[in-house]
């Protein structure tokens, strides 16, 4: 089983379920990879916007057939589609025990999934419980970042500043240069220079006032001077963008929206200096709106890659996917050379560096909490066994 999207609205408490967000495209790949078939069960959905209400007794018959060899698995639908997924009464216990009657073990394999839903942590409480070989692996890796060779440079980007703000702070603390990019750092010019750019929320802008005022003394972020701005988000069209230059920001000045870096600005200095004389960089950025403007992104993971003493971590599923699509082959040889090291979950490393420990996720607390219980439960059963026979 897995997540994808998010169905799930916070506000309006509806599940949405949409082709886009099944498992089909997961299901296939792992079919041509693995060469066995997967069924995914069909559940009913209620008309209520509140998704798949339970998983009903049909999955009996799938497990025969898995039992009987007739099929070689069966994926579960998005898991978010599920009712109890992501609740904290009834819909949680109900579907939590539906899943548990499913399985003998429960493997988590999932480092991207940090956040302690049903499937991810509360499930952990039912079944003996396991870390998969990459979630493993990635909290072995992240403690390179967490204890990283210096200088150490982090590059932020992302669509909401209100989200990231907890881990920026912490982030903040323990870098000696951070660079910032999209939404986010359009937020952060927003709050220093008093200008105003399409798109950035005045909550948000009150919110990174208190990262200006820390960088007034500290001075560790690294500022992208040439900037790309545009009229529209809907096309890339001549003579409706252009660059601009943050050295021309005045007070009160009202600007379109701001879509990407000018590559200029990873050429020069001061980002030229500090990305080549980096010891340890981390990257969960994809510095423009694409895929329309991506040149800013290209050119940063140029100019990282060309510091071939640096370690580099790259992390998130949007990161990694431009990294591929605009560099297939650099991709390739990342997967397998020592100086890079590739996260699945971006986020999920920006959560650990919040938190200070790889072992302070709750996914991964549900799991150690597991094998406490059962080694307890072992040793009381082991001593009574034995206690009995004598």
């Amino acid at each position: 089983m897995t997540h994808i999207g998010r169905p799930y609205d916070k506000k309006s408490k509806k599940i949405t379920i949409k082709k886009d967000d099944s498992v089909d495209a997961v299901v296939a790949y792992l079919q041509h990879k693995l060469r066995i078939r997967f069924v995914v069960p069909q559940f009913y959905v209620g008309n209520d916007d509140h998704g798949i209400h339970d998983i009903d007794t049909s999955i009996n018959w799938l497990i025969q057939d898995l039992r009987s060899r007739k099929i070689g698995g069966i994926y579960l639908p998005n898991t978010r589609w599920f009712a109890g997924e992501e609740d904290k009464a009834e819909n949680l216990q109900r579907f939590v025990v539906q899943l548990a009657g499913l399985a003998d073990v429960y493997v988590n394999d999932a480092f991207g999934s940090w956040q302690p839903h049903a499937s991810t942590y509360h499930i952990a409480k039912y079944l003996p419980s396991y870390a998969g070989l990459c979630l493993q692996d990635e909290l072995y890796h992240v403690k390179s970042v967490l204890q990283p060779t210096r200088p150490f440079v982090a590059i932020v980007a992302g669509a909401k500043y209100d989200t990231k703000i907890g881990p920026l702070t912490e982030i903040y603390k323990k870098v000696d240069h951070l660079i910032l990019g999209g939404v986010i750092y359009n937020t952060y010019l927003c709050a220093k220079y008093g200008v105003k750019i399409k798109g950035v929320q005045e909550s948000d802008i009150e919110l990174a006032r208190g990262l200006v005022e820390q960088d007034r003394t500290e001075r560790k972020i690294v500022e992208l001077p040439f900037l790309v701005e545009s009229d529209t988000l809907e096309e890339r069209e001549e003579g409706r963008y252009r660059t601009i230059n943050i050295e021309d920001f005045a007070a009160g000045t009202e600007y379109n929206y701001v879509v990407d870096i000018d590559p200029l600005s990873f050429e020069v200095d001061p980002c030229k200096g500090v990305l080549s004389s980096a010891k340890t960089i981390f990257v969960n950025a994809v510095m423009g709106l694409m895929p329309l403007f991506w040149h800013g992104t290209s050119k940063m993971d140029a100019v990282i890659d060309q510091n071939i003493s640096a370690q580099k971590f790259l992390g998130g599923g949007d990161t990694l996917q431009e990294f591929k699509s605009l560099h297939p082959k650099l991709y390739h040889e990342a997967l397998h050379s020592p100086k890079y090291y590739l996260f699945t979950g971006g986020g999920t490393v920006l959560k650990v560096i919040e938190e200070g420990d790889p072992y302070g996720l709750e996914i991964v607390k549900a799991l150690i909490e597991n094998k406490a219980s059962s080694q307890h439960d072992y040793k009381n059963h082991h001593h009574y066994s034995n206690g009995h026979a004598c």
